[in-house]
């Protein structure tokens, strides 16, 4: 493997080095390899990954990324559930095969309520796009011009097959932190996310099928693991469920939920198996949480958590519900939540250990919660 070192490009501690990057990307995407961001701390814009081209960020070495909106161009994303144009992630792929982020160095997003944390949800920008949706106005021209849009996911790999993530940290990420959207094939491996912001979800499958997360570690200031599919008619009308995932021997220190399904889940999310989690808390409201509504409807099913070690929890361990922040009047889109099985749970600490809350237009259905097998 050819190995394309940034400094070679002309990057320099401590210095913007937007260009060098690309431009070692640019290189290394003719042969393929790494491209390494070796020990110091460098400073870049956006990043925009290529096929076959693995970002290296070495032991010793910390990614700082740029809080100046102008330093991400505007490129199709999915935010909140929705697609439209706007910033581009920190680290961004668009319909690339095998990229990867790699190593044991830290990506940091630089966010704080200095800068991008400061408005959680631009109020006007998200009521502009929910009436683009409402009026039927096509994707291309959802556009949010620079200076406007929305705080930006930290990776967001769109539209790619392939993709591993692997051993980095990842902290102080403006909007969700690992975000795949429209993938498949996907790898997060031994990853540890530290990061307390507004949305700050740890790790969010959004339509993506064939995905494997395990080893990883996370500190959020959201949900934890939150598993996605699109959002209302926007969700409705894309049609592509996540499916095929699997999450094993994680670890959750803070988060509103350890692993969540939902909100955003009008798409669908089938057939997910988690395996030997550990919620250490103490500051995680749910270990497994699966949140839907008659506006967000949606089919969630075959659904399998065994081996779930629960040591704290504020709120309920297991929270299922079919009314999640329910509209006022009925939404029309009835959601189903059916095939929920949870082997081997052990509960230390939780005011409640199971929460099942549905409607009679949309009850729970075939929620099994199984013992160990005696010795």
């Amino acid at each position: 493997m050819t190995d394309y070192l940034i400094t070679e490009f002309g990057a320099a501690a401590d210095a913007d080095c937007t260009a060098a990057i690309a431009k070692a990307i640019d290189a290394c995407a003719l042969t393929g390899g790494r491209v390494v961001v070796p020990a110091g701390e460098f400073v870049t814009g956006a990043i925009r990954l290529r096929s076959n081209v693995e970002l290296h960020v070495s032991a010793g070495a910390t990614l700082r990324f740029s809080t100046d909106p102008t330093a991400y161009p505007i490129v199709r994303t999915r935010w909140q559930g929705i697609e439209c144009f706007s910033h581009s992630p920190l680290i961004y792929a668009y319909d690339e095969t095998d990229v990867a982020i790699t190593g044991t160095g830290t990506l940091d997003g630089g966010a704080s309520t200095d800068n991008w944390w400061r408005s959680t949800r631009p109020r006007t920008d998200w009521e502009r796009l929910l009436r683009m949706v409402d009026d039927g106005v096509p994707v291309a021209d959802r556009v949010f011009e620079p200076g406007h849009g929305f705080r930006p996911s930290f990776v967001q790999p769109h539209s790619c097959r392939r993709v591993r993530i692997e051993d980095v940290r990842i902290v102080n990420a403006p909007m969700w932190v690992v975000h795949p959207v429209y993938c498949s094939e996907v790898l997060v491996r031994g990853v540890t996310v530290d990061s307390h912001g507004p949305n700050n979800d740890g790790c969010n499958p959004d339509s993506c099928t064939d995905v494997v997360i395990s080893g990883c570690s996370f500190d959020t200031g959201d949900d934890c693991i939150a598993i996605k599919s699109g959002r209302d008619d926007d969700g409705r009308r894309v049609g592509r469920p996540s499916r095929n995932i699997l999450v094993e021997s994680c670890r959750f220190v803070a988060g509103h939920g350890a692993l969540t399904i939902g909100s955003e889940a009008s798409g669908g999310v089938h057939n997910i198996h988690a395996r030997d989690l550990h919620v250490t808390g103490p500051a995680v409201d749910h270990a497994l949480r699966i949140k839907t509504n008659s506006s967000r409807g949606g089919l969630i099913e075959h659904i399998t958590v065994e081996n779930l070690t629960v040591e704290s929890v504020t709120t309920s361990a297991i929270l299922i519900t079919t009314r999640h922040a329910e509209p006022e009047h009925f939404g029309g889109h009835t959601p189903v939540v059916r095939n929920i099985t949870i082997k081997n749970l052990t509960v230390r600490s939780a005011p409640r250990s199971i929460e099942l809350l549905d409607t009679p237009q949309a009850p729970i259905q075939s929620f099994t919660l199984t013992s160990p097998e005696p010795a």
